[in-house]
């Protein structure tokens, strides 16, 4: 390992005003080999970013989602390619949106049904407003309510195509925390507690923040007219009607790591070596997975950090089929939050990364050259 040109570029980015800080963190299936911070944890605060910092991983919750599902599939509550209608009828007689004109949106019955496959694998058709120009459409005309409200009803929206039949990015993991519900007969937050986070000792990771860790918080930025960074009010509903398994989550680098071991191959008594070894295999066939065109640059940036290379995604993170090129290997697990947080998982190398910062949009160009900086260290590459 040697870190020396990432924390050269992580100071300067910091120096620079590109963000105002970070927490960076590498770790084998022993525990933590590398950790470091720098910089704020809001633009213009004396707090320091360090190891104890809370941040909003937004889409780093679909991992542990997911892993909580493959749980009741390893427990025969849920299968991978059974119809989930029955369990959650609001995934009965759903439609596909063919397009939007004039205000008016047109729709088909869907063809096929839904299942825990696709929603894991984004290939079920429900999508994000910022993955998809024609949903977004829909949204702002249709009256459409946004998922992060924490209502069920915001969750009912139309698939951008039939079951199975392509990759876009969305809400399909948002729905496998109503499923994980369903099955269980308990409340997300409850279950995660219960089977992923006391297991793996996930003490700072919830869907809600004691003061104690609110106190520790990361501030969210955007950059204004000028390129400073300015820290926004974020904060997600209080006791939603539902959880948000695709991005409600809060955590440290240090706690996310627990999980990352787990995915190494550790286990922790949470999945089956059998289901380990199974998240390295891609389940979204021959669609292109793990990629963005954004619709709305407010949150996101085109993002593709593999541009060339078929990745796809499997029952939990998106797969990288080829070594990366900075060190991973192929099979590695990797995904990332809107608010520009990062991980990987390579199960051949035995070893995991995380990077995190809060910053809006998400594929922040000088945060995707700290996280390559931070994998070439990882892998001794610099």
């Amino acid at each position: 390992m040697s870190f020396g040109a990432f924390e050269a570029a992580l100071a300067q980015a910091v120096a620079d005003g590109k963000i105002a800080g970070a927490v960076a963190l590498v770790t084998d299936r022993d525990g933590v080999t590398y950790e470091h911070a720098a910089g704020v944890r809001a633009a213009g605060q004396p707090a320091a970013m360090d190891a104890a910092t809370v941040f909003w991983i937004a889409s780093m919750t679909k991992a542990v989602v997911s892993v909580a599902a493959l749980q009741l599939v390893e427990q025969g509550k849920l299968t991978l390619d059974g119809d989930l209608g029955d369990l959650c009828p609001d995934l009965k007689d759903l439609q596909v949106l063919e397009g939007v004109a004039d205000g008016k949106a047109s729709l088909r019955p869907a063809k096929g049904f839904v299942t825990l496959r696709q929603l894991l694998s984004h290939t079920s058709g429900f999508a994000y407003t910022f993955t998809h120009p024609e949903f977004l459409a829909f949204s702002q005309t249709q009256g459409a309510l946004d998922p992060n409200s924490g209502s069920r009803a915001a969750h009912r929206q139309p698939l951008m195509f039939d079951p199975g039949q392509g990759w876009i990015y969305g809400i399909g993991i948002d729905w496998a925390g109503i499923v994980i519900e369903a099955a269980s007969g308990e409340r997300l937050d409850a279950y995660l507690i219960r089977h992923i986070f006391g297991p793996l000792g996930m003490s700072d990771t919830g869907f809600a923040l004691s003061d104690g860790q609110a106190a520790r918080k990361a501030s969210v930025h955007v950059r204004g007219p000028d390129g400073a960074l300015i820290p926004i009010p974020f904060g997600l509903p209080a006791n939603p009607e539902v959880l948000s398994g695709g991005g409600g989550l809060y955590s440290t680098a240090a706690d996310y790591a627990k999980f990352l071991r787990m995915l190494l191959g550790e286990g922790g008594g949470v999945l089956s070596a059998r289901t380990l070894r199974s998240l390295s295999e891609s389940h979204s066939g021959s669609h292109k997975a793990g990629f963005i065109k954004s619709a709305a640059a407010s949150l996101s940036n085109d993002f593709d950090l593999y541009p060339h290379m078929a990745t796809g995604h499997g029952l939990a993170t998106m797969i990288t089929p080829e070594p990366t090129g900075d060190g991973r290997s192929a099979g590695s697990l990797a995904w990332a939050g809107l608010a520009n947080t990062y991980y990987w998982a390579d199960p051949e190398a035995g070893q995991g990364g995380v990077l995190m910062t809060q910053l809006l949009p998400f594929a922040d160009p000088e945060v995707l050259t700290l996280l390559r900086a931070l994998e070439r260290g990882a892998y001794g590459l610099d």
